[in-house]
């Protein structure tokens, strides 16, 4: 290991299991030298295994519902208190559609479904933000990282509502991180990620082919979860201090693929 976060804190949002980003990630920014807390809905901290986490990491875990300002103003009070100082790095590892769950085609979505998962899965983002931001809660060279998918750019029909939601989150990551930038010092990116294997990804139909697809699609194969917790490592370390407002691509090499020879050879047999 190297130390890239020695001496950094944070706050990591979305760990679940050990197939999730935000789990691999944890786990990494420990490695570096990194001190977080951990942060997940309720029902979501009761539904998965974080306890294993923090007990690994010696974090401690702050419930919160990443769409209320109040539960958020509290984690990150307590969080700088717990830590013992301003945040140097923040993981946004939130996305959930109740439509597709439910099974509800694009063409017939449940509007209230939509609103429920655009509040988590792109309008926390700009909550989270918000708190951190009115609060001056960030140290100057800060990095605050949300995990995207091409979805955002580009049709892929069973992604659904959670194509919108990306789409959202990444505009908010630039808005927001223009004033987080200029008044702050603090820089905002993306990471627009291969399809990975974590539960939500399992929600979505056709998931285990599309990960098939894209993996000889892409000319590395895709990006595991490990991956991208090291992608993230480096965003939230001072070897990526001038680099914001971005979307980033973590995903082998998908995004600039027209075809590949391995898709054109599965149709010629």
């Amino acid at each position: 290991m190297y130390n890239l976060l020695k001496g950094k804190r944070g706050i990591i949002f979305g760990a679940l299991d050990e197939n999730s980003i935000a789990w691999k990630t944890a786990e990494r920014v420990h490695e570096e030298g990194g001190t977080f807390v951990l942060t997940n809905a309720p029902a979501s901290i009761r539904m998965g295994t974080i306890d294993k986490l923090a007990l690994k990491t010696n974090a401690q875990i702050i419930p919160a519902d990443a769409t209320s300002v109040s539960d958020l103003e509290h984690l990150v009070d307590e969080a700088v208190q717990i830590l013992g100082g301003k945040i140097d790095f923040v993981l946004h590892s939130i996305g959930m559609s109740v439509n597709v769950r439910k099974g509800n085609h694009y063409t017939n979505e449940n509007y209230e479904f939509t609103e429920k998962g655009w509040n988590v899965s792109a309008l926390s983002f700009h909550k989270v933000m918000q708190v951190l931001y009115k609060k001056e809660a960030m140290n100057e060279w800060g990095s605050i990282v949300a995990l995207s998918y091409m979805a955002a750019q580009r049709v892929f029909p069973d992604y659904n509502d959670m194509a919108d939601n990306k789409a959202y989150l990444e505009s908010i990551a630039r808005s927001f991180g223009y004033f987080f930038g200029k008044n702050k010092k603090v820089r905002v990116n993306t990471i627009s990620q291969s399809p990975t294997a974590t539960k939500a990804g399992h929600g979505v139909k056709g998931f285990d082919d599309f990960i098939a697809y894209s993996d000889k699609m892409s000319p590395l194969g895709n990006a595991t979860a490990l991956d991208c917790a090291n992608y993230t490592v480096t965003l939230f370390s001072d070897l990526t201090k001038k680099v914001t407002l971005q979307n980033l691509y973590n995903d082998g090499g998908f995004s600039n693929m027209g075809v590949s020879q391995e898709i054109l050879d599965h149709f010629k047999e």
